[in-house]
């Protein structure tokens, strides 16, 4: 489904990816794996169109999308759940949701808005309060509620974990699971290895912007220099 060729990108003065390939086969959850600063963030902001490599390409089936404006992307069916969430604060849960559903004509929004409900029952309860009156669970639910409005093939995920407690982490990474089930491809950014290994069925590992190591999760999570590093073991 999703296909990069030797990416270069630059982030200001940064050489942030160097020759990046890799590649997500429909009905995956592949995770990528790394260290702060290895690059997983920009691998996923040149996916979305938010950054333009300098070299390299970019295919989603046989098209090519690199440097390809970030609404045109999610046109095509990327949707982006950024780190940090990035949610319209004073918006209310239902605005937010509804702005996943921006560039959608079809009729079957209403039916997508009761799936992330389903999902998320939470986010139905709160469907009228202001989004930055969330705790940090609930914002992670809707950003990622909001990405399914769109109603992606391609599903991009960054950090969905970060700052919340062991209960909710769980929580999160089966709802990942269960999105997974019902068709969507994900690409996974995830500090928390052990949890993203254990969806995944695949994963890539990046240092200092360049692919270093890759394999089914069974292999990454058994490779020792994999269970020192990102393990803690």
């Amino acid at each position: 489904m999703l296909r990069l060729d030797a990416l270069d990108v630059y982030d200001g003065e940064i050489h942030a990816l160097k020759g990046v390939s890799l590649e997500v086969h429909r009905g995956e959850i592949v995770a990528l794996l790394g260290n702060n600063g290895a690059g997983k963030t920009t691998t996923l902001r040149t996916i979305s169109g938010l950054l333009a490599p300098r070299r390299g390409a970019i295919h989603l089936e046989d098209q090519a999308i690199a440097g390809m404006p970030a609404h045109e992307v999610v046109g095509l069916g990327i949707a982006h759940v950024p780190e940090g969430r990035r949610i319209f604060n004073r918006l209310t849960v239902r605005e937010n949701l509804m702005m996943g559903a921006f560039l959608r004509k079809d009729a079957e929004v209403a039916g997508d808005l009761e799936r992330v409900f389903t999902l998320f029952p939470r986010l139905q309860e709160r469907i009228t309060q202001v989004a930055g009156t969330l705790s940090g669970g609930e914002q992670q639910m809707l950003a990622i509620g909001r990405a399914l409005m769109a109603r992606p093939r391609l599903l991009l995920l960054d950090e969905p974990s970060m700052g919340l407690a062991p209960v909710l982490v769980e929580q999160i990474f089966e709802t990942v699971a269960d999105i997974n089930r019902q068709g969507t491809t994900i690409l996974l950014v995830e500090q928390n290895a052990a949890m993203a290994l254990s969806i995944a069925g695949r994963g890539y590992v990046l240092e200092t912007g360049a692919v270093v190591l890759s394999g089914t999760a069974a292999t990454l999570g058994d490779d020792a220099e994999v269970r020192r590093a990102y393990l803690g073991e």
